[in-house]
């Protein structure tokens, strides 16, 4: 036999050939010496080293230990002086009493949803990660909240945690911001023929979430088909030249044929606007050609018309002069005093008059 002593604040488990014989409190006892004894610090986190079962038979250690019992659905949060300590998954868990403050928190995990009453704080706490799902929806979106393949209810702006279990927990989000689509490059033949390309761009708005998200699937997808197709429509009933004359039509033809199918994909179209029509390099190349001969034969006309005024104004030029003779005094000082602005000196010899000599000089005569 030997002499064991067991202080203050411990409690002493005594094994025999790994079979658990006593619990022995403060105080000095008497064991054999084949024993083995574990000495447990009652300010400490009490691990078993065998089956918890087994041990609570012992009524000292009932008494000592507060035991936990955690279903299958639920987990327990501990708390050591008020401050959250770890989990306890399922099953039974023992703490020593009087010593520490423990206190348990036990969560059902059963429902898809974490209690309100949850300290937001602790879901934060890695030792929580593996039990949660956490969701974010940003301001300018909606969630739809799927529990098992049903619509559980709408989800606004905010951050949500749900359970890891059984159960299929789903969120759906839709941006219900102002959106644009562009069909860039689409390559559409005219009512004659004419190969060409368009860019067009759509800009719409998510109006009915369910509509959108579960009742069509990629409704982005479907809608960007639903304009292209309009967009081929338009083009193809027109001819190059109509086309090009009333490219600004497209934007009521789009919107007029698309509304019905984008109120099913629960959008509404704002703005739609066409933004080029690209013509292919040979047809480019001959309608330049076509511009240049039209502009040219303006300027031949214009050319033409401004030839006619100015014979005409001659014209009436010379019968005014033929008529009054005054007028052709005063025409003729006219001429000198442009000379005179652009010669500096002009030498005149004779007895004839000035004017007289001027006209012989700058008029010819037969």
């Amino acid at each position: 036999m030997r002499r064991i002593t067991i202080f203050p604040y411990q409690m002493g488990l005594v094994f025999r050939k790994d079979q658990f014989i006593d619990a022995l409190s403060t105080g000095k006892h008497w064991i054999r010496w084949n024993d083995q004894l574990i000495t447990y610090d009652m300010s400490k986190e009490f691990v078993p080293l065998c089956e918890l079962n087994i041990l609570l038979k012992n009524s000292l250690l009932q008494e000592r230990l507060q035991v936990i019992e955690v279903q299958d659905h639920q987990i327990a949060l501990v708390f050591q002086e008020g401050n959250f300590l770890k989990i306890l998954e399922p099953g039974r868990h023992a703490f020593w009493k009087s010593i520490v403050n423990y206190r348990f928190q036990i969560l059902d995990r059963d429902t898809y949803e974490v209690p309100a009453s949850l300290n937001k704080r602790l879901l934060a706490e890695p030792a929580l990660q593996g039990f949660l799902m956490k969701v974010s929806i940003p301001a300018h979106a909606l969630g739809l909240l799927m529990v098992d393949g049903e619509l559980v209810k709408h989800l606004k702006a905010g951050v949500y945690h749900f359970w890891r279990n059984e159960k299929q927990v789903q969120v759906l989000t839709a941006d219900l911001r102002q959106q644009q689509v562009e069909i860039s490059g689409q390559e559409i033949l005219t009512k004659d023929k004419a190969g060409v390309r368009t860019n067009f761009f759509v800009q719409y708005q998510v109006t009915d979430v369910e509509r959108a998200l579960l009742k069509n699937k990629d409704y982005e997808r479907q809608f960007y088909l639903l304009i292209q197709l309009a967009l081929r429509e338009y083009v193809g009933t027109l001819s190059l030249d109509d086309l090009l004359m009333r490219k600004e039509g497209v934007e009521s033809f789009v919107l007029e044929h698309t509304e019905k199918g984008s109120q099913d994909l629960g959008l509404k179209v704002l703005q739609a606007g066409l933004r080029d029509v690209i013509l292919p390099g040979d047809v480019r190349e001959i309608m330049n050609q076509v511009l240049v001969a039209q502009k040219q034969a303006q300027a031949n006309t214009i050319t033409r018309r401004e030839e006619t005024a100015s014979t005409r104004s001659l014209l009436n030029t010379a019968k005014l002069l033929e008529e009054n003779a005054m007028l052709l005094k005063l025409k003729e000082m006219e001429y000198v005093e442009k000379i005179a602005e652009k010669i500096n000196s002009i030498s005149l010899s004779g007895g004839a008059q000035v004017v007289e000599q001027l006209r012989e000089i700058f008029i010819k005569t037969e």
